[in-house]
């Protein structure tokens, strides 16, 4: 995979995460589960875990990083949108940046990737869950609306108040976007290994 371009440091490139970058991303994404509402879960997960969970989405998904030298500034995955045979053109995406190198275009280059590979997989459609705040408060923002606005995504749909966290009711959106062709007859899913 390549170099990241433009953003303000040389050196930062997307390779494929392995289970061996659990403890990695955890440290990533811990810190998202003990102090925000940007994800539902309440526990972080043990490495063994976390790596369990890297190893069955790589069986059929694409799980990046974006790496300066060794260190992983944030990672994207996806998973399936449903597991009916029908929807295997659509996944739900997932993308966690560290919290101190945000706003410096990482995110916006771990999704360009993603929809590369994805488009070589024959998948079509990508939806975000997000967490949506009434009022934006110390947990939740609408940050992630906002750049998922920016990567083209649009809003289809919100669910109100279904998720309970510090004390506090939050709200549920759908975001999506369409990265390629909608075909009469589609080819089907490449599973990511095969790639």
């Amino acid at each position: 995979m390549e170099e990241i371009k433009g953003l303000d440091r040389a050196g930062i490139r997307i390779r494929t995460v392995t289970p061996r970058d659990a403890q990695a991303l955890l440290d990533i994404y811990a810190p998202y589960i003990k102090r925000t509402a940007v994800t539902f879960e309440y526990e972080v997960p043990s490495v063994a875990d976390f790596a369990e969970r890297i190893a069955h989405t790589l069986a059929r998904y694409p799980y990046l990083a974006a790496v300066d030298g060794e260190e992983i500034l944030g990672y994207v995955y996806v998973g399936p949108l449903h597991v009916r045979p029908a929807y295997d053109w659509s996944v739900e995406t997932s993308i966690y940046v560290r919290m101190d190198q945000k706003a410096r275009g990482i995110g916006s280059a771990l999704y360009r990737e993603l929809e590369k590979t994805l488009l070589r997989q024959n998948i079509v459609n990508v939806a975000a869950c997000i967490a949506y705040p009434e009022i934006e408060d110390e947990y939740l923002t609408r940050d992630s609306v906002r750049f998922h606005e920016k990567q083209g995504y649009r809003m289809v749909g919100q669910f109100h108040e279904c998720a309970y966290k510090f004390g506090r009711w939050y709200h549920m959106v759908w975001m999506e976007k369409q990265i390629g062709p909608h075909l009469a007859k589609m080819p089907p899913m490449i599973p990511f290994r095969e790639l």
